[in-house]
């Protein structure tokens, strides 16, 4: 599997290589302990080695948190809030959910999820949900997304509330 990764990480835009890696280090082909210790002799290779994670469930959430780092955004993933697991969480408030079809594919899904993003809204949090195609197709609507709701310090604890006049 080594070998598959080093390859990847060679032919690959880093972007397509990390969501192998990170596949091959949530269904357990690959240890986070064995990326470390391996000298790849690539600096492709090595970068992935270092960023790479088995905290992504799905390989959207791996795609959010590669283009949140492409802006230089941190996240934190699968934070539990109030008993319940978040896909992330930016600075302390800011709470995003990356939605496949194959998980919010029923009207129960999606029941779920209202009720999960009121719950959290309640408690202070701002959710943002992206679904595929946004995370696919439109990474600078979301990057943008993200930026204003920074802008407007929804990712702080103790943002600042709308104005009542």
């Amino acid at each position: 599997m080594l070998n598959v990764l080093f390859h990847a990480a060679r032919c690959l835009e880093p972007e397509q290589a990390v969501l192998i890696w990170e596949s091959a280090l949530r269904s357990g082909l690959v240890s986070a302990g064995q990326l470390e210790r391996v000298v790849w002799h690539s600096e492709r290779a090595t970068r992935l080695a270092e960023v790479a994670s088995s905290l992504s469930d799905s390989g959207l959430e791996t795609r959010f948190v590669w283009i949140m780092r492409e802006i230089g955004v941190r996240v934190k993933q699968q934070i539990w809030i109030d008993g319940h697991p978040v896909d992330a969480v930016i600075g302390e408030r800011l709470v995003v959910q990356s939605d496949g079809f194959a998980h919010h594919s029923t009207a129960k899904d999606r029941r779920r999820d209202i009720s999960a993003d009121a719950r959290l809204t309640l408690l202070g949090y701002t959710v943002l949900r992206f679904d595929y195609q946004q995370l696919l197709f439109d990474p600078a609507g979301v990057q943008s997304t993200v930026r204003m709701a920074m802008a407007q310090g929804l990712h702080l604890r103790g943002a600042r509330k709308p104005d009542r006049r």
